[in-house]
């Protein structure tokens, strides 16, 4: 006796348990009606995101059926991010986005996170049984692989893969792929690029490309990892990954710049990866592009309302951000980002009111945005707050150098400098915590100040190295009007008047001007890394003044 193949896959329903997630009742209950004929015991559904999510975490599913839009709240996306973020969903238990929904930001979005099936609505029992059964199956297959993968037993998944790519050549694919992964992973590099290589000689696989590239990535191979992206890049320009891949590869090889314009592109092709905006943020503000950087942390805020993702630091980024584009600029467009900042900050204080001292980090940073908006009363009450709700020899180093800027801002450079002395005996074994405060003490002022004055420095190390000493003078001269305790600008300064007088041309008063600045860094830490230079140039001063 034979038995018909539909009886056999619904045999193989029997044991699995369903979870079917959608804001409709009539599609809930219509789904359930499909899987019932399908011999499939064991249902649940849910109606909200948060629903679901709290039940996948105190029960195992082994297949999920989930709508995309799901009204207010989590979407599909959401809650596929959040359970694969979470380790809610085991690597053998099936997700598959049920949805009308046909957006190239949607499917981009929800591609990013990996399910395992799409399934157009609307959904009969024969599309569902058939999707369902060739899916269960390379399950079953794959079983002990994914079964050690979720018990991070890598050696042994290892083992198995390679034993199980003859014996399974339909999943072939899957094998190789999974193979490599794990082999980077160990960070055995030689075997992943042979299973890329062998791949790529047979088909031109845009998984296996963009695993070669890893591969170079790791081993430093810049130049070629690049150039493999861009390949890559212009044969699948939707392939989300090799743009993070690119943008990592030439932040590593030291071009931020061009980093942040790929991930640019990337996050207007798919939108609503939260990730790679907070990404695009904080490398755009390292690159000091400052309503990029607004922007993307606005964007970052935004997608985070329903995310696992969301975090009190992206809303203090934000309002930093927006802190440093409103100042001084009065106009309405000024101050609308200056309330701007200080809603999204009194937010974060509602949605995180136990992460310790978000409050006191919000004053600071508003107190900045009413300085900036010439509010001095304002600031100076924020100030007051933040100060009587902390006690400074027990802050972190964090909300310490947050009180260092906003001392600056507030006009009181002495109160910031002692704090930030004594924060930097506190955490001299942070090189972090360190260079942070060393940079706050260099350029205690706003970003349109910072950027003229960085700006300056580099005209005076031009002209410096260019032979023409007196408009290096003039150029680091009118940098330290602008940050006067400038550590590399004083010793800059120094540095060019020294070689003045050493060929003879420098005017009477050229040692007084050094020791000027030399005695506006008396109090360097010595841990500073301009801390030798110093010591350098001040030797040579004193064998100079009394030659």
């Amino acid at each position: 006796m034979t038995i018909a193949p539909g009886v056999m896959a619904t045999q193989g329903f029997q044991k699995l348990r369903f979870l079917i997630i959608d804001d409709f009742d009539n599609f809930r209950v219509s789904m359930r009606q499909i899987l019932r004929s399908l011999s499939v015991d064991k249902v649940e559904t849910a109606s909200t995101g948060n629903v679901a999510i709290h039940l996948c975490t105190y029960e195992h599913f082994d297949v999920v059926l989930c709508d995309y839009n799901l009204g207010a709240g989590k979407n599909g996306q959401h809650i596929l991010e959040e359970l694969r973020h979470r380790k809610l969903l085991k690597r053998s238990s099936l997700f598959l986005m049920v949805t009308a929904e046909t957006s190239k930001e949607m499917v981009m979005g929800a591609r990013e996170y990996q399910p395992d099936a799409y399934l157009a609505k609307p959904v009969n029992r024969a599309m569902l049984e058939s999707r369902l059964t060739s899916l269960i199956a390379q399950r079953s297959a794959l079983l002990p692989i994914n079964k050690e993968l979720d018990l991070e037993n890598i050696p042994e998944a290892i083992s198995l893969c390679v034993k199980a790519i003859p014996i399974h050549p339909r999943y072939k694919s899957w094998l190789m792929k999974t193979l490599a992964d794990l082999y980077i992973r160990v960070g055995d590099y030689a075997h992943a690029r042979k299973i890329y290589h062998s791949v790529l000689a047979q088909r031109d696989i845009s998984w296996a490309q963009l695993g070669k590239c890893k591969v170079l990535l790791a081993e430093q191979a810049y130049d070629e990892a690049k150039m493999e992206l861009q390949d890559l890049i212009t044969k699948h320009p939707d392939f989300m990954e090799a743009y993070d891949v690119l943008a990592d590869t030439l932040t590593r090889d030291g071009k931020p710049s061009e980093a942040q314009r790929i991930l640019e592109k990337a996050t207007e092709l798919s939108p609503n990866v939260l990730l790679r905006h907070k990404t695009l943020a904080e490398l755009a503000t390292s690159n000091q592009n400052i309503e990029t950087a607004a922007a993307a942390w606005r964007r970052t805020v935004k997608l985070g309302a329903h995310s696992i993702h969301d975090g009190a630091d992206h809303y203090l980024s934000l309002g930093r951000t927006l802190s440093e584009v409103s100042e001084g600029d009065l106009s309405d467009t000024g101050r609308s980002q200056a309330d701007e900042a200080i809603l999204a900050l009194k937010k974060m204080t509602n949605r995180f009111p136990d992460i310790a001292d978000i409050e006191t980090q919000s004053l600071l940073i508003q107190a900045r945005i009413h300085k900036g908006q010439n509010r001095e009363k304002d600031a100076y009450e924020c100030l007051a707050q933040a100060e009587a709700s902390v006690e400074q020899d027990m802050m972190t180093a964090d909300l310490g150098l947050e009180l260092g800027k906003t001392l600056f801002h507030l006009d009181r450079p002495e109160r910031a400098e002692s704090l930030l002395n004594k924060l930097a005996q506190r955490f001299e074994a942070d090189p972090v915590t360190v260079h942070k405060i060393e940079n706050l003490l260099d350029e205690p002022v706003g970003f349109k100040e910072k950027l003229h004055a960085r700006s300056l420095n580099r005209q005076g190390i031009r002209a410096f190295e260019a032979g023409s000493l007196d408009k290096a003078v003039e150029a680091f001269r009118k940098a330290l009007t602008i940050v006067p305790s400038h550590t590399a600008l004083n010793l800059n300064l120094v540095q060019v008047l020294m070689k003045q007088m050493s060929e003879g041309g420098a005017p009477p008063d050229t040692i007084k001007q050094c020791q000027q600045c030399l005695f506006a860094l008396a109090n360097l830490p010595t841990q500073h890394q301009q801390y030798r230079r110093y010591l350098e140039l001040r030797k040579k001063l004193e064998a100079i003044s009394h030659a």
